[in-house]
């Protein structure tokens, strides 16, 4: 049988948008002005994302994106990787539509401050709550002629995979940074060419880990999504080696 060469291109498309979410702190949101007729307002706004991928913020109950989202929860989310290219157009950006709405999982503040820890100053001021973006569609700019609409359920994790690895991810994390300091060292310096030691790792999800360090952030992706806590500790195992593998080959040069 042929292959489908529009399987191929979702496949990558999905995987943009994936990269653009996990991978981006910040994102230019769009919500519906609540005292001025409804027009557009547009506010720039810090981001992390849950563990399945659906954006995470912190607002204060002064701002005015939040009033307009206490009348009307629908909004949109721009994230973009275009602004260092010679031509911002040739880059990818997705919109990202759904309801953001107040969270108090736990969860949720824990991962928006291990990406923010600065946010931790005001985090627990009563004006400030977490919110929570349930995701409907997403539509991706991947450059010129590339173009497409997908679904919450195309883009997110899958729901069982993103539940058993929350219910890891701490310990995970705390294996990681206490007895896996060094690996989480060479993730970062010679698997993704990042420069300092001391790197921690903040988060873990089904596409891969946040490394943190003095306020840097790195991506480190797995090779394919994994579906439970041992699907992560195989793919950093295997990570491990081949950043190990990288030094000796440097070393041996």
């Amino acid at each position: 049988m042929a292959r489908d060469p529009r399987a191929s291109t979702k496949t990558q498309d999905i995987a943009t948008v994936r990269q653009l979410l996990r991978g981006r702190r910040s994102a230019a949101l769009s919500s519906h002005s609540a005292v001025d007729g409804g027009w557009a307002y547009g506010s720039l706004v810090t981001v992390a994302v849950d563990v399945d991928g659906s954006p995470l913020m912190l607002f204060s109950e002064l701002s005015d994106h939040t009033r307009n989202l206490a009348a009307d929860s629908r909004a949109s989310l721009l994230f973009e990787h275009t602004s260092g290219r010679r031509n911002p157009q040739t880059g990818p950006r997705i919109s990202v539509l759904g309801r953001i709405e107040k969270t108090k999982n736990k969860r949720h503040a824990r991962r928006f401050l291990a990406r923010h820890p600065e946010a931790g100053q005001y985090a627990g001021f009563g004006d400030f709550n977490f919110h929570h973006m349930t995701v409907e569609r997403i539509h991706l700019v991947g450059g010129f002629a590339r173009a497409r609409w997908l679904r919450a359920v195309d883009v997110l994790a899958d729901k069982k995979a993103a539940k058993m690895i929350a219910e890891a991810e701490p310990d995970v994390l705390a294996h990681m940074n206490a007895d896996h300091a060094d690996a989480v060292d060479l993730y970062a310096q010679n698997l993704l060419r990042r420069r300092g030691s001391g790197w921690r790792m903040s988060g873990i999800d089904p596409d891969g880990a946040d490394l943190t360090l003095d306020g840097r952030l790195a991506r480190l992706p797995f090779q394919a999504p994994v579906a439970d806590a041992g699907g992560c500790r195989d793919e950093l195992v295997h990570l491990a080696a081949e950043a190990r593998k990288r030094v000796k080959k440097s070393t041996n040069k």
